[in-house]
C-alpha cells in the first residue's frame, strides 16, 4: 500500500496563503484573493490536494522543506504537530529523558518546572489551531453553494468531496481533543466563521460535547476500517477519539462514561483491524501496512521529511557508546545519545515474564540505570523500539528523516481500554482477561507462559501494561493523570519536579498553561489556574 501523495506546497501556497514567520502568536490564515483560490479550484485534483493539505498539517511544518515553519517564533522542529505532542505526553512523563537541555523547552517539561512561555507550549497550541483552521478553510471551500459555481455537478464528485469534507471535521474534531486534554480550553472557531475570527474560549465540557457530537454525526458516512486509501482516515479513527474522550471523562468533564468507551472499543475490536502478529513491526520503516494501525503521523525520508516524532525518537535512540544507528536505519552516531528512559520505566520490564517479551526492547550494556546527570549521556538505558528499518531488514530511503509512521492510534490500544473499563464496572471481565493476554501472547511470539490470570488484572497492573505495550506512543501523561499518579507525590519518577529522584508536584499541572502570545493575541482566552 501507498502512502498518501500529503501535497501540503499546493494547498498552502494556492488556498491558504499562510502568513509565516511572523512575532505574534499564531498562525494566521489570510483571506485570499478570490482569482488565486478560483484558480486553484479549477485544477482537476484540486480537491484531493486540499485535502492532503489538511493531512499534510500533521507531518509538515511549512512549505520549504524540514527546517521551515509557518508558525513564527519558534523552531520548526518545535512546531511540528506529533513531536510538540510526543514532548508534552512523554517528555513530561516517567518515559524517558531528553539529553539536551539547551533546546528551548525541553529542561522545563522533564522536570515538570515549566511556565506559559515554553515555546513549545507555543508551538502546539499554534499548531493544533492551525489544523482548525486548514479544516475549516476546506470546509469554506467545498459547500454546495460553492461546488455549484464552479460546475462541480457530477453526483460521483460530489459525494466524494462529501466524504472528504467528513474526514476535515474528523481532522478538526482531533485537534480540538488534543487542545482539550493538554489546555483544558481552546478558541472555538467553525467554517461559519470569518477567517482570522479570534474565537470565543471553549472549556473542557464544551469542547467535549462538541468532539462527541461532531464525531458521532459523521461517523456513519466514514469509511468502513481499512477500507479508505492508505493513509486517509476511516471510522475507527472516529471510534478511537471517541473512545478517548470517554475513557478520560471523569477527568474532563466529571462523569463516568466507560460504557459508552466499551461500546467503541468492542465496534473497533470487531472490525477489521487485527493485531499484526510481529509486536515490532507497528515501528518500522513501513509500518504504514501492519494491519493494526488504525491511523498514523506520515513520514517519508523523501516525500514528507521533517523533524516530527518518529524521526526524533529513532536518531535519539542511538546511543552514546553503542553508535547502532545502523541497526535502527540512521547514521552511526544518531543524535548522540539524544534520549535515554529513566529508571522507573525500566522497571516496568522487571522479571522472568519480560526475558522473551518482544515489547521489551531497552539495551543497558555498561550503563548505569540511574540518571544523576541529565547531560551524561552515557548513564541511562536506552531503547530500540521504533526502526527506519523495514520489516524485511530494508533500510529507509534517508538516514536522518525516517520512514516510519508515527502510530498515533492502534488497535492494541482498543484491548487496553477495554480492559482498565472492565475493572472500572463497565464491560466484561472475562472479555477483558481475553484481550489482555492477546497482547501478552503476540509480545511473547505465541506462548501463553506470561499470560496473567484474572486475579492478576488489577487497575495497577493495567496503568503499567499500558507503560510496556504502549510507551512512547504519547499516552502516558494522560494515562498517569487518569490514575491519579500523576500530580502530588504517590508516584515519582526521576528528575520528577526537578528533582533527582522525583519530588511532587501541585496539582495544576495536570493542565498546561495557555501561552503568552496566545492570551496576547486573543482577549477572550483566560489563563489556567496556578500559572
Amino acid at each position: 500500500m501507498k502512502k498518501m501523495n500529503v501535497k501540503l506546497i499546493a494547498l498552502l501556497g494556492f488556498a491558504f496563503l499562510m502568513q509565516s514567520c511572523v512575532n505574534d502568536l499564531d498562525v494566521a490564515i489570510e483571506d485570499p484573493f478570490s482569482d488565486t483560490v478560483e484558480e486553484f479550484y479549477s485544477r482537476p485534483n484540486a480537491y484531493e490536494e486540499a485535502i492532503a493539505g489538511v493531512y499534510g498539517n500533521l507531518s509538515l511544518t511549512g512549505t520549504d522543506g524540514a527546517g521551515s515553519s509557518n508558525i513564527g517564533g519558534i523552531d520548526a522542529g518545535t512546531s511540528q504537530y506529533g513531536r510538540t505532542l510526543w514532548y508534552m505526553q512523554v517528555l513530561a512523563t516517567d518515559e524517558v529523558i531528553w539529553s539536551y537541555e539547551n533546546d528551548p523547552g525541553t529542561r522545563e517539561i522533564q522536570r515538570n518546572i515549566w511556565n506559559a512561555a515554553n515555546p513549545i507550549f507555543r508551538g502546539m497550541f499554534s499548531r493544533g489551531m492551525f489544523h482548525v483552521a486548514v479544516a475549516n478553510e476546506f470546509l469554506k471551500q467545498t459547500t454546495p453553494e460553492k461546488l455549484a459555481g464552479r460546475g462541480v455537478t457530477d453526483p460521483a464528485r460530489i459525494a466524494k468531496i462529501g466524504e472528504y469534507r467528513n474526514e476535515a471535521r474528523a481532522h478538526r474534531a482531533l485537534a480540538y481533543y488534543h487542545m482539550m486534554d493538554l489546555f483544558g480550553k481552546a478558541p472555538f472557531v467553525t467554517e461559519n466563521d470569518p477567517i482570522n475570527t479570534a474565537g470565543p474560549e471553549y472549556n473542557r465540557q464544551q469542547l467535549f460535547d462538541f468532539i462527541e457530537s461532531e464525531l458521532l454525526e459523521i461517523l456513519p458516512n466514514l469509511k468502513a476500517p481499512r477500507t479508505n486509501e492508505a493513509g486517509r482516515l476511516d471510522q475507527g479513527f472516529a471510534r478511537m477519539i471517541l473512545a478517548k474522550i470517554y475513557l478520560n471523562a471523569e477527568v474532563y468533564i466529571n462523569e463516568n462514561r466507560y460504557a459508552d468507551c466499551v461500546d467503541q472499543c468492542t465496534a473497533i475490536i470487531g472490525s477489521s483491524y487485527t493485531l499484526n502478529s510481529n509486536y515490532l513491526h507497528n515501528f518500522t520503516a513501513d509500518n504504514n501496512i501492519s494491519p493494526e494501525m488504525i491511523f498514523a503521523i506520515q513520514s517519508d525520508g523523501q516525500v514528507t521529511q521533517n523533524y516530527g516524532p518518529t524521526t526524533v525518537m529513532i536518531n535519539g535512540s542511538v546511543g552514546s557508546i553503542e553508535q547502532n544507528g545502523a541497526s535502527l536505519g540512521v547514521g552511526s552516531g544518531g543524535w548522540g545519545g539524544a534520549l535515554r528512559l529513566r529508571k522507573q520505566f525500566v522497571q516496568k520490564f522487571d522479571g522472568a515474564d519480560f526475558d522473551n517479551d518482544a515489547r521489551n526492547t531497552i539495551i543497558s550494556g555498561s550503563r548505569n540505570i540511574d540518571i544523576t546527570d541529565v547531560a551524561d549521556r552515557d548513564s541511562g538505558y536506552i531503547l530500540a523500539k521504533f526502526s527506519n528499518v523495514s520489516s524485511t531488514g530494508q533500510p529507509g530511503i534517508n538516514s536522518t528523516f525516517v520512514n516510519t509512521d508515527f502510530p498515533l492510534f492502534r488497535l492494541a490500544d482498543a484491548h487496553l481500554m477495554y480492559a482498565e473499563c472492565a475493572l472500572r464496572g463497565a464491560g466484561s471481565a472475562a472479555t477483558a482477561l481475553t484481550y489482555v493476554n492477546a497482547l501478552r501472547t503476540r509480545a511473547n511470539n505465541g506462548s501463553t507462559a506470561a499470560n496473567i490470570s484474572a486475579s492478576e488484572l488489577t487497575l495497577d497492573f493495567i496503568l503499567d501494561e499500558r507503560a510496556r505495550e504502549l510507551h512512547w506512543e504519547s499516552h502516558r501523561r494522560q494515562d498517569l493523570i487518569r490514575f491519579n499518579k500523576y500530580t502530588g507525590g504517590v508516584y515519582n519518577w526521576a528528575w520528577k519536579g526537578n528533582g533527582s529522584n522525583g519530588i511532587s508536584i501541585p496539582s495544576h499541572l495536570k493542565l498546561y498553561p495557555i501561552p503568552e502570545a496566545s492570551l496576547a493575541s486573543n482577549p477572550n482566552l483566560t489563563q489556567n489556574p496556578g500559572y
